[in-house]
């Protein structure tokens, strides 16, 4: 297979690296992810990743907590997260750099676009924690805003689900499954697959997405040769 993108953003869920009592990291799958993105970048793609934090907190689960709080505790569930990959993927012999929108010196160096681009052209795998570094704003919202500022192609959306649908699979049996979508319809019908604050700056920046699922073997390598096994986002 030939590479249809040169450089991608991969926004992985952090339930979808979980372990299946939903807590923690499941090191197998992150070495599974590990081994299709040394694949990729084989075909000479360079990949940037952008982490959620769903496997240790997610900010609606704290009902008594304040939202900027509770967001606040999200962006440092992804800058665990980060801290793992980076760690597992280097082991996995995937030459891996972390960097964060919060600064926490002595823990992970602190972003910045043009060292993210050194990096990606260097051969390295970049991964951003901490989200945007703001409350209010989705992992969805940072994986738009870095996949703008590292000149992405795309956005490839890794998920526990197989795609985008008119409703949750997992309670409706008759949900559908939409192949192609655009931002704008997204926002229109209130499909909970993207916030609305990353499908505005989507459209603005003329990023394109891909959403599929993880847990299929060989996914992110079909996703990046342009081959939709979910939705895609124009």
């Amino acid at each position: 297979m030939n590479a249809l993108f040169k450089r991608v953003l991969l926004k992985l869920s952090g339930e979808a690296l979980g372990k299946q009592d939903g807590g923690g990291m499941d090191e197998q799958k992150v070495y599974a992810v590990a081994e299709q993105l040394k694949a990729v970048k084989e075909l000479g793609v360079e990949v940037a990743v952008v982490i959620g934090g769903g496997n240790f907190w997610r900010g609606r689960t704290g009902e008594g907590i304040q939202r900027p709080t509770a967001d606040s505790m999200g962006m440092l569930a992804t800058v665990m997260n980060a801290l793992a990959l980076e760690d597992l993927f280097n082991k996995a012999s995937l030459p891996a750099k972390a960097l964060c929108a919060l600064e926490i010196p002595g823990v992970m160096e602190v972003f910045n676009y043009k060292k993210a681009i050194e990096y990606l052209e260097e051969g390295f795998t970049v991964i951003f924690g901490g989200g945007t570094g703001r409350p209010f704003f989705s992992t969805d919202t940072a994986a738009a805003l870095r996949a703008a500022e590292i000149s992405a192609d795309i956005i490839l959306s890794a998920k526990n689900v197989d795609g985008v649908y008119d409703s949750d699979p997992k309670t409706n049996p008759d949900a559908k499954k939409f192949e192609e979508l655009t931002y704008s319809k997204i926002i229109e019908m209130g499909l909970k697959a993207i916030d609305t604050a990353a499908a505005a700056f989507c459209i603005e920046s003329g990023i394109p997405q891909m959403v599929f699922s993880l847990n299929e073997e060989g996914n992110i390598i079909k996703a990046v040769c342009g081959i939709n096994t979910g939705t895609f986002i124009k």
